[in-house]
């Protein structure tokens, strides 16, 4: 199940008492179905996106679950309990079905997204892989295949990594390696 069956974007919304299932899960739907469907499509994908750059190293941490969680609290304009449920969701999904699912919802971004929006994901994609301070070699391969996934070329994938050169792990083993051979 991909997460826009998990928040039933574009689905007939069964109500409250068809639902079942724990507290929190009705809780989550609640929450999300006061938004527009799709609005609510954009942001579970944009958050879907960030959880999968955060996980391509198998592990989101608390650095980077809280740079989720702010993102999308302010590009989605949401209650911090929305963003709370929106990038739980996003991470679960991501751990879940992350290799079944990544392309599908990167690409289903890139249908709804304008350019700006597009650049402005892969931004964020980046500042969810630095956030404990580094963009490790998974990170920035799983950046590059999201980067090529939504329409851009080498040079803009290139463009909008400088931007984050300095959390670079591999820029940094390099300076590192030649600084101890001086």
């Amino acid at each position: 199940m991909g997460i826009l069956e998990v928040l039933r974007i574009g689905q007939a919304r069964p109500a409250a008492e068809e639902r079942g299932g724990t507290d929190t899960v009705k809780r989550i739907v609640a929450e999300l179905e006061s938004l527009p469907a799709e609005r609510a499509r954009f942001l579970a994908s944009f958050a879907y996106v960030l959880s999968r750059a955060a996980h391509a190293d198998s592990r989101i941490t608390a650095e980077e679950t809280d740079a989720m969680r702010e993102i999308v609290q302010k590009l989605g304009h949401l209650s911090p309990a929305q963003a709370v449920l929106v990038v739980k969701i996003a991470k679960h999904q991501a751990r879940l079905f992350g290799g079944t699912e990544n392309y599908l919802v990167t690409r289903e971004f890139r249908e709804v997204a304008t350019d700006a929006q597009r650049l402005e994901l892969l931004d964020c994609v980046f500042a969810v892989a630095a956030a404990d301070g580094a963009i490790s070699s998974i990170e920035e391969s799983q950046a590059g295949q999201i980067a090529r996934e939504l329409g851009f070329t080498q040079p803009e994938y290139a463009s909008a990594l400088a931007v984050h050169a300095e959390h670079r792990t591999v820029l940094r083993s390099l300076r590192a390696s030649r600084a101890t051979a001086s």
